[in-house]
This record gives structure tokens, C-alpha cells and sequence, in this order.
């Protein structure tokens, strides 16, 4: 015999409430999992280079550690000249850095790359993927570089900026102070900025070498020192491997941290 079962307004209104969120939850799509990061050994790529003092040779070094997702690690290799910064690169790629009393800039590219190339007066950018990684020095003539990036993403910096100017070798206007209108920023703190300029756009990542396209452009401006100092990233990536652009830019904010050190 079967027991009569009473429901309550309360017990109804329970079972109604369970229901539902079993329904949000069998809707609500799985959270995306950040790829896991680990120390990791990639291989290191000599660049060569040329600038004030004449040609440099490729530095030799022992593989890179860094702490990269570990299904990137075939992916990737560790690029470095003899000055400035090294940076993370898919690879394959080939390198060329230039130097300098205002700073530094390492270039890697699916192309080949040399001095001819980069010096050439007939020569306007990179069109296509390549990556950026520059220094500029804020107490030599790298200032200027140093304080237009200021301008345009480190408010809490403008007294570098006015300096500049009151020193008499720039006008204001060529400094103009707020963010490119599309650029997409992330601040990391008041010394370092990630950002994304849109593809066909005149922004952030156009302070650099490569030339709008179709591509967007990603990178970071980072801070270093008391000068200050600029490091300063543009990565314009092949479709089938903009997913690296996250690590790249992350190694260059841990390289950068380590320099300070």
C-alpha cells in the first residue's frame, strides 16, 4: 500500500528553485581552462646586429628557460642579439637587431632579415608577421621615444614628458597625451600596459616598425628603472599561431622584472 505523500507550498517551491538551476547549469557553457604554465627549456637563437660601433655577431648561448604552456614548448624558440632584450619567437624564424645611444630593437621575422634590409632608405616596415622587441634609454636621446609612449599610456608619468619639452628640443605637439581612440589597453600596474591595435588602425603597436594591415597588432609597454627606461613589444602573428602571442608577451614582463633586479 502506498503512502500518501503531502506537498507543501514551501517543499513545492523547493523542488521548483532545484530544477531550474539543474537547467542554468546543463545551459551555462564550461568555464575555458587557462593554459598550465610551467619552467620549460627552449632553444636559444644567436641574432646577429649592426649599429654604432659596426656589425655584431650572433651571441651564442645555452637553451632558454621560461615559463611557458606545455604544448608550446615545439613551438617556440628563445631570440637574442648582443644588445637590449631577447624575446620569444616561433620557430624557424629568422633575426636581425640593431642598436644604438637611444637603445636597441631586435626584429624576427618568417623572413630573411639583414642589415641592407633594415637600414635601406627605400625600406618602410615590416607588411607582415613579425615580432618587435625594443629598449629605449630615457636618459640619452631615447627619450624622446621614451616620452611619446609615456604621452599616450602612463599618466601617472607626465612630469617625464614636460621635462622633455622644457629641455627645448620638442615641441608639445609632438607628444600628444592620451591613448590611441581603438587600441585595447590592460594595465598591469602604473608601469606596464598591454594592448591590441585593431587591424587597418594607427595605434600602439604602429609605434614600431610594422605597418598596419589585416592583422591586429599585440604587445607591452613596460617601464623600467628610475630614467625611465622603455621596453617595448609588437607582435604581428600568422593566423594559425596567434595563440602564442599571450606567452610572448608574458616572457617579455617577466625579462623586463628580471632587469630591474
Amino acid at each position: 500500500m502506498f503512502k500518501k505523500i503531502r506537498f507543501t507550498p514551501s517543499s513545492i517551491a523547493a523542488a521548483f528553485l532545484f530544477t531550474f538551476a539543474l537547467a542554468v547549469l546543463a545551459q551555462t557553457p564550461p568555464l575555458e581552462k587557462t593554459p598550465a604554465t610551467t619552467a620549460a627549456t627552449v632553444r636559444f637563437i644567436g641574432c646577429q646586429s649592426d649599429g654604432q660601433v659596426g656589425p655584431l655577431e650572433a651571441p651564442k648561448g645555452d637553451s632558454k628557460v621560461v615559463q611557458i604552456a606545455t604544448q608550446a614548448t615545439q613551438q617556440l624558440a628563445y631570440y637574442k642579439a648582443e644588445q637590449g632584450f631577447g624575446v620569444l619567437a616561433p620557430r624557424g624564424w629568422h633575426c636581425f637587431g640593431t642598436y644604438g645611444s637611444s637603445g636597441s630593437s631586435l626584429y624576427v621575422s618568417p623572413q630573411p632579415l639583414n642589415a641592407t634590409i633594415v637600414f635601406s632608405d627605400n625600406w618602410k616596415g615590416f607588411t607582415g608577421p613579425v615580432i618587435q622587441i625594443s629598449t629605449e634609454i630615457g636618459d640619452t636621446s631615447g627619450r624622446f621615444g621614451v616620452a611619446r609612449t609615456i604621452a599616450r599610456v602612463f599618466p601617472s608619468h607626465k612630469a617625464f614628458v614636460r621635462d622633455v619639452i622644457a629641455n627645448g628640443f620638442a615641441q608639445a605637439n609632438d607628444f600628444p597625451f592620451g591613448p590611441y581612440p581603438n587600441d585595447q589597453l590592460i594595465y598591469k600596474s602604473k608601469e606596464i600596459v598591454e594592448y591590441q591595435t585593431p587591424a587597418q588602425t594607427d595605434g600602439l603597436g604602429t609605434q614600431s616598425r610594422l605597418q598596419k594591415n589585416a592583422d591586429p597588432i599585440r604587445g607591452v609597454a613596460i617601464l623600467v628603472g628610475s630614467n625611465p627606461d622603455l621596453v617595448f613589444l609588437a607582435a604581428r602573428l600568422p593566423p594559425d599561431k596567434t595563440d602564442l602571442a599571450s606567452i610572448i608577451i608574458r616572457q617579455a614582463e617577466l625579462d623586463s622584472a628580471q632587469s630591474k633586479n
